[in-house]
């Protein structure tokens, strides 16, 4: 039954207020009456223009309204049975659709009104299209100014019939058809957008040069004595127009839900998305098993103070640093092989263009018959697997992401460059770094070793063999011809470490002895030590950090680009 009360209460019009996704209203009650009674009234005009010199009958048609043709869609309550609505995606628009009729579900990218004309580009994903909208027999003018007005990145549905335009619309993907607009209805309005999408989506070559040449206007408006003159409102007007555009990371971030509409971070997403898929399908086709561990634990994974602390009803609890000491214990229950995808939590107050306080981890153990090179076979099996299966697979999002952030493909061989310590080393000192033999590296060093590295060898893609005992965990283990050393690697990309792994102490007494060493109190890590009593196959691992790889795989300069919802010591929201 209707409600009287209700409908007494969205006013004269008849259409109800749209709802935004918040479920409250778009608009007060009196802006919405007074947008719709200025639609009547369009739609009165126009039916009394196109009444003229008609008479009984056709007077009547025209007198009618064109609510069929065009306006706002009610909010979807699912209130009604599927119909069977079909849509067309727009990349799907192409010339084999030529004559035909189509429904399309879209964004309204831009808008372009002039006379009887309104030009729109409608967006999808990664694909766009130009839709036409003409004032003709059964195309009222008031249709033509209602979608002139459509806010930008509303959600529309277009009923258009597929045409050939004389010249391909080259500002859009799908250049070869066009759309001729028959119907047209806003499933949701867009409010005024805090920042554009076009904006977000805008190369950095190109905002590199209007940087620059903004440079150069406002050094030389410094050296104008009149500010008054004609010259230097004209260098002022350049100025402006090449200071808009530009969006900020913070802004970005803050609005991340409109930054991610982007071409190139769709792609991005999508390309994350291929890592975990790739990483799992490799795994899989090599009899791993996959697990989920606890990311609530009672003692730091991996010790120290870099860890999460939360109130666990009359005691403490740590966010999990890694899955690493379960990993292990899932190997001593005889699983083999295991793997993880998971996040991972590090209290690291770092800012910095690679650190994240919380990511998403792709973690690996398995058991060693002989040798622990046989897990960084595997580990340098999974990056070939995963950097093949992105170039093979992911060609589209490779390009979108490369039309913003121009990169340089991922250079690497097979079997993969390995490097001892002592090597890197020997070509660090060789560069003019100061370093010790035990010397762990910094971030300088570690980028420099990436430039000497491609320099000598050609390569991006390297790995570290053999790690020095005093600056890795304290369940690795040591090399028995040197204590001084461990059975330990790390994976790089571009300069920047993306993987650290090794063998896994598995004797229990070795195992608390390196505890105590590193000051880790037995009874913290009793759960763990005690599944090393009862007989401990040989085995080893590594982790991997999603964001990360991907970051240096596509060449990006912030790893906030590569995570969906960034998390650092500044940022807990969106």
């Amino acid at each position: 039954m209707s409600d009287p009360q209700a409908a007494q209460r969205q006013g004269p019009s008849r259409d109800p207020i749209p709802l935004g996704e918040d479920g409250k209203p778009m608009y007060t009650k009196k802006v919405w009456n007074k947008m719709q009674k200025k639609l009547k009234k369009e739609q009165a005009t126009a039916a009394r223009a196109a009444s003229q010199g008609a008479s009984g009958p056709q007077k009547q048609a025209a007198a009618a309204d064109y609510t069929h043709l065009f306006g706002d869609k009610p909010v979807n309550r699912s209130q009604k049975p599927a119909s069977g609505l079909v849509l067309t995606r727009v990349e799907e628009l192409d010339l084999s659709l030529v004559g035909k009729e189509v429904t399309v579900r879209c964004r309204v990218e831009s808008r372009r009104g002039k006379g009887n004309l309104c030009f729109l580009v409608l967006r999808q994903q990664y694909s766009t299209a130009q839709a036409v909208v003409s004032k003709s027999g059964t195309v009222p003018k008031p249709m033509v100014t209602f979608c002139s007005k459509i806010s930008l990145e509303s959600i529309v549905d277009v009923i258009a019939q597929v045409v050939a335009p004389e010249n391909p619309v080259e500002s859009v993907t799908q250049s070869a058809v066009e759309l001729a607009v028959k119907k047209l209805f806003v499933v949701s309005r867009a409010q005024e957008l805090p920042i554009q999408v076009t904006d977000c989506a805008r190369s950095e070559t190109v905002i590199a040069t209007q940087k620059k040449e903004l440079a150069e206007v406002r050094a030389k408006l410094a050296t104008i004595a009149d500010p008054e003159s004609a010259e230097a409102k004209a260098l002022e007007e350049s100025a402006r127009r090449l200071a808009l555009g530009h969006v900020g990371q913070k802004l970005r971030l803050d609005n991340r839900f409109i930054d991610l509409r982007t071409p190139a971070n769709r792609a991005i997403f999508r390309l994350q998305s291929g890592v975990c898929t790739l990483f799992r399908e490799f795994l899989l086709q090599n009899r791993f098993t996959e697990i989920h561990s606890p990311k609530m634990i009672g003692v730091a994974s991996e010790g120290g103070s870099e860890v999460f602390a939360v109130e666990y009803f009359d005691r403490k609890a740590y966010l999990a640093q890694s899955p690493q000491l379960y990993k292990q214990m899932a190997i001593m229950a005889d699983f083999e092989r295991v793997f993880e995808i998971g996040p991972v939590f590090r209290a690291e107050n770092a800012h910095t263009h690679r650190h994240l306080t919380e990511f998403n981890g792709l973690d690996l153990e398995m058991e060693i018959k002989e040798h622990y090179h046989e897990v960084l076979d595997m580990l340098e099996g999974v990056f070939l697997y995963i950097f093949d299966g992105l170039n093979e697979r992911f060609a589209p999002e490779l390009a979108a992401v490369n039309a913003q952030f121009p990169f340089e493909p991922l250079v690497y061989q097979k079997p993969s460059l390995r490097l001892k310590w002592p090597e890197i080393v020997s070509l660090l000192r060789g560069a003019g770094v100061e370093m010790g033999d035990l010397d762990d590296m910094d971030t300088p060093s570690e980028k420099l070793l990436g430039k000497l590295v491609k320099a000598k060898y050609g390569v991006d893609f390297y790995l570290v063999d053999e790690f020095p005992t005093n600056i890795r965990p304290f369940y690795t283990m040591i090399k028995e011809e040197d204590p001084n050393y461990t059975n330990s690697y790390d994976f790089f990309v571009r300069g920047e470490e993306i993987c650290s792994g090794a063998q896994r102490i598995h004797d229990y007494d070795m195992l608390c002895e390196r505890a105590k060493a590193h000051e880790i109190p037995l009874e913290s890590i009793a759960g763990y030590l005690d599944s090393f009593k009862y007989g401990a196959p040989m085995h080893g691992g590594g982790g991997v950090g999603m964001e990360r790889i991907l970051m240096l795989f596509l060449g990006l300069r912030n790893i906030r680009r590569t995570s969906l919802f960034p998390r650092d010591p500044n940022r807990l929201s969106p």
